[in-house]
């Protein structure tokens, strides 16, 4: 293996095989029921994240700042899951676990990069509590609809782009031995690590993505709940600081949902290895899919704007769909016309 793997290096053959076989499932105890479960995730999330999409882009009134973030994360939400899920029901319906090589790299390229615009549409959220609590005279003129443009704007140039690079280089690996990678789909490092060539560079690319995608976003994170906390505790009424406070309930709780188990499974599963690989795949899989569930339910359906609008939305609905009858005092006065 070290003579090939010199040659390798030498002539700079490059290996590419016609696919490789998925099997993080293989030895799960009760696929059929997890299979179920992500089943109704997806729906759960194509539909709630749908009707907030359609919500916010069909109502003028909605189109502020604060929404075109709420309608980024929709869209973010549903491809992520887009990304994975189904793929993951085909190997469980079909029992065809093999995905080509090129088809391999676009997955793995769509999903990483829209996990890293997953965290940086949070950090977007955190940024817009930050500037209506700690600068409310000022919310307006600084969080424009043009201003909010280009962040998202920004983040979707770069997030894409970065992922682009760190992708591409997998196309510098060669994979002579085995093409079986355990994970539950085209994932970055269980894939670099079957090269049978030196990974090095996409081991520090994956590293560099890693700080990008969830440290940087996630630190800026923080550091604007300082500064929302120490605004809050300055503020004298003590029912200011509770509906101050109020606001950045939901958008902590999708915070903790989506950050700690996938950095919990990248520092103590990827990095120190002290995670059991079947338990590994299992942890990072519902860490990926379930965000995207219950980030309508818990935070973008229960904003008041868009509440109101759905509201009045299944009330129209529902009254169209009631037969039409004529009003009570209509009918009273056929009655009394007949009796004469």
């Amino acid at each position: 293996m070290y003579f090939l793997r010199t040659v390798l290096n030498v002539s700079n053959i490059i290996i590419h095989p016609p696919g490789f076989y998925i099997i993080g499932f293989e030895t799960f105890p009760f696929i059929s029921v997890y299979f179920i479960f992500l089943s109704f995730v997806y729906v759960v999330t194509v539909l709630a994240n749908c009707l907030v999409i359609y919500v916010i882009c069909f109502n003028r009134s909605l189109h502020t700042p604060k929404l075109l973030a709420v309608v980024n994360l929709a869209v973010i939400d549903v491809i992520l899951n887009t990304c994975t899920i189904p793929s993951m029901i085909k190997i469980f319906l079909v029992k065809d676990n093999f995905i080509p090589f090129n088809l391999c790299l676009l997955q793995m390229y769509v999903y990483y990069a829209f996990i890293s615009l997953e965290s940086y549409a949070l950090a977007i959220l955190a940024y817009d509590r930050l500037i209506a609590i700690c600068f409310p005279l000022r919310h307006n003129s600084i969080n424009t609809m043009q201003s909010m443009s280009w962040i998202v704007g920004v983040t979707w140039f770069f997030g894409l782009g970065v992922t682009l690079f760190t992708t591409s280089l997998m196309s510098r690996l060669s994979f002579c031995n085995s093409v079986r990678v355990f994970s539950y789909f085209c994932d970055y490092a269980p894939v670099f690590r079957l090269a049978c060539n030196d990974y090095s560079m996409q081991w520090a690319s994956v590293s560099f993505l890693t700080i990008l995608i969830l440290a940087v976003p996630f630190t800026f994170i923080l550091l604007s709940y300082v500064s929302i906390l120490a605004t809050v505790f300055m503020m004298k009424s003590l029912d200011s600081r509770v509906k101050a406070l109020a606001t950045c309930v939901e958008h902590i709780i999708l915070v903790a949902v989506f950050y700690i188990p996938i950095l919990t499974i990248f520092c103590v599963g990827f990095y120190l290895g002290l995670i059991d690989p079947d338990q590994r795949v299992l942890s990072l899989s519902l860490a990926s899919c379930i965000p995207p569930c219950v980030n309508p339910l818990i935070y973008s359906l229960k904003t008041r704007e868009i509440k109101i609008r759905v509201l009045a939305l299944v009330r129209r609905n529902t009254i169209g769909t009631q037969p039409t009858n004529p009003p009570k005092t209509i009918l009273l006065g056929l009655i009394k016309h007949s009796t004469k």
